[in-house]
């Protein structure tokens, strides 16, 4: 009898914003509740599920716990043959004062250019800061990586967690993760393995996922 030969260790996480809302670059919307996906956004998640569901290798999709996200990951989900499953570690940065406040406005704050040139060093007033979201962020997908070993996973989540996730795969400080873009419904894909991550593709709006060196 040959050898069984041992299963794989390595996970690839392919994490996916959710799909364009009616504030999408209006508003800074935070975890402010009743947020849902426009029609643009359906739209959205529903091109994002039929790329990849026909991977036919994913065996869990995980959500943040907000309406947008949840519905992003619910086609992908019926695509995949799965359910949703919540992961609250996905959730978006807890912008505090700043939540629901227009970003035209919030641009104009000194603290604006710390946002973009220093984040390591900030932290919204009365809510999280980058250091914390990312330590946040990067916690809960190595729960999900151990939890799912060999497995190709979805993370629905939300641009600036996803953002700080792949800096951290990258090997990437925080204040450079704004040089990150991570659109609507756009997948970026992460191969955790035994030597550390790797970093597949940002950012991808229309590839074929097929061609992916996935676990």
């Amino acid at each position: 009898m040959a050898p069984r030969r041992p299963k794989p260790t390595s996970t690839t996480v392919l994490f996916v914003r959710h799909g364009t809302t009616p504030s999408t670059g209006k508003i800074l919307p935070g975890r402010a509740a009743g947020l849902h996906l426009s029609d643009r956004g359906v739209e959205q998640a529903t091109r994002v599920a039929g790329r990849i569901g026909a991977l036919e290798r994913v065996t869990a999709v995980y959500a943040s716990p907000m309406e947008r996200t949840r519905e992003t990951a619910a086609p992908i989900a019926r695509a995949c043959g799965l359910r949703v499953r919540s992961a609250k570690g996905l959730i978006e940065c807890d912008f505090g004062d700043w939540t629901g406040r227009s970003l035209a406005d919030l641009r104009k704050l000194p603290a604006w250019q710390q946002v973009q040139q220093n984040p390591s060093g900030f932290r919204f007033p009365g809510g999280e800061s980058f250091t914390e979201m990312q330590q946040r962020m990067c916690s809960a997908v190595a729960a999900l990586v151990a939890r799912h070993p060999g497995d190709t996973i979805v993370a629905v989540s939300h641009a600036d967690p996803i953002k700080a996730a792949v800096a951290q795969a990258m090997g990437v400080h925080l204040d450079l993760f704004q040089r990150i873009v991570v659109s609507p419904c756009s997948v970026s894909a992460v191969w955790y393995g035994p030597s550390g991550p790797a970093v597949l593709t940002t950012n991808s709006t229309g590839d074929d996922l097929s061609e992916l060196a996935l676990s």
